[in-house]
């Protein structure tokens, strides 16, 4: 598995990391044993890096993750975790509707305060059962997390006056090495990079060989910065690996009539060149040196299997220029 460098933080990624919201419990229950054998096929394929978040099944990946990590060599592997959320008991188990089954029973309450991401930092780190993170991502910080825009700026504001400061402290005094953005909207990456400094973005599904939308503003903002993209989401939440097929979803969504047909004819074009549509959009990518990891998400280690093994595949040069007619941009 080759690497790259994030920036000037001296972290090196390998090209492909391992997304740990499926062994959280996303959408369905994972027995523990079966969340260890995915991460233990992703470590035996050469991923070094590994990203979770207290969110994901309110600490269940946090705790899954770490039990796998304690018994490799710390210097071998690169580790994320988020900060924005505090997790808090509840004996009224967690809350419905966040996406996870069967979640460990904590609520979850936002702040981005240095207080609350200082706090953040030290409950993930308990819950790892590890001695440090490398990064932190400042986590869904956009508007599509509140129920207003006027709730979003107030913790936008909240960051960029006091939790930045945290998380430039914690840098400063060797605790993580590097932080950032991981959310899901092009323009909270711009809002906030026009506030504060950032060393990476971790964007889920707005740079893929389909949806284009983190070009032009975004990109530019990235290379004038040196601030470095890990692109998750690249198959779309589905159709971009099991292609136009009656039922497929797009951003979470059942896909519409004109992304089927982009997609359709996606399809096409990677089997005229002789590849699928899923070894394109995992390579796609990591054509920008902006990228410097690929994340992949599942539970299940068979899945992770077959994505290794079409990524293993290289894709003609040739492929670019039809598929960036058909994909969306801004």
């Amino acid at each position: 598995m080759k690497r790259r460098k994030l920036g000037d933080t001296g972290l090196e990624l390998t090209e492909l990391s391992f997304g740990g919201a499926g062994i959280g419990n996303l959408y369905r229950p994972v027995a523990r044993e079966d969340a260890i054998a995915t991460l233990a096929t992703a470590w035996d394929a050469g991923v070094r890096y590994f990203d979770t978040a207290p969110f994901y099944g309110h600490g269940l990946s946090e705790r899954r993750t770490g039990d796998f990590l304690q018994g490799k060599p710390r210097g071998e592997f690169v580790l994320s975790s988020k900060v924005g959320r505090i997790l808090r008991a509840s004996p009224d188990g967690p809350p419905t509707g966040t996406g996870y089954v069967e979640a460990l029973p904590f609520s979850i309450n936002y702040d981005y305060s240095y207080d609350g991401i200082m706090r953040s930092h030290e409950d993930s780190l308990a819950r790892l059962g590890l001695s440090s993170i490398d990064i932190l991502y400042v986590h869904d910080l956009e508007s599509g997390s509140f129920a207003t825009e006027d709730e979003y700026r107030a913790h936008l504001d909240t960051f960029a006056t006091s939790g930045i400061r945290a998380l430039e402290e914690l840098k400063a005094g060797g605790k993580i090495s590097a932080f950032g953005l991981g959310v899901n909207e092009v323009s909270a990456c711009i809002n906030a990079m026009e506030r504060v400094r950032l060393d990476c973005l971790l964007m889920a599904g707005r740079y893929s060989l389909l949806d284009r939308t983190a070009t032009g503003k975004l990109m530019r903002i990235c290379e004038d910065s040196g601030t470095m993209m890990i692109v998750g989401g690249v198959f779309n939440s589905g159709i971009m690996a099991t292609g136009a097929r009656p039922g497929a979803t797009f951003d979470y969504t059942e896909a519409s009539p004109d992304i089927m047909d982009r997609v359709a004819r996606m399809e096409a074009v990677a089997k005229q060149h002789g590849v699928t549509l899923a070894n394109a959009a995992l390579h796609f990518p990591l054509l920008n040196p902006v990228v410097a990891s690929v994340l992949i998400g599942s539970a299940k280690p068979s899945s992770l299997t077959r994505n290794f093994d079409a990524f293993a595949n290289p894709v003609p040069d040739a492929i670019w220029p039809e598929m960036d007619e058909l994909a969306l941009h801004p």
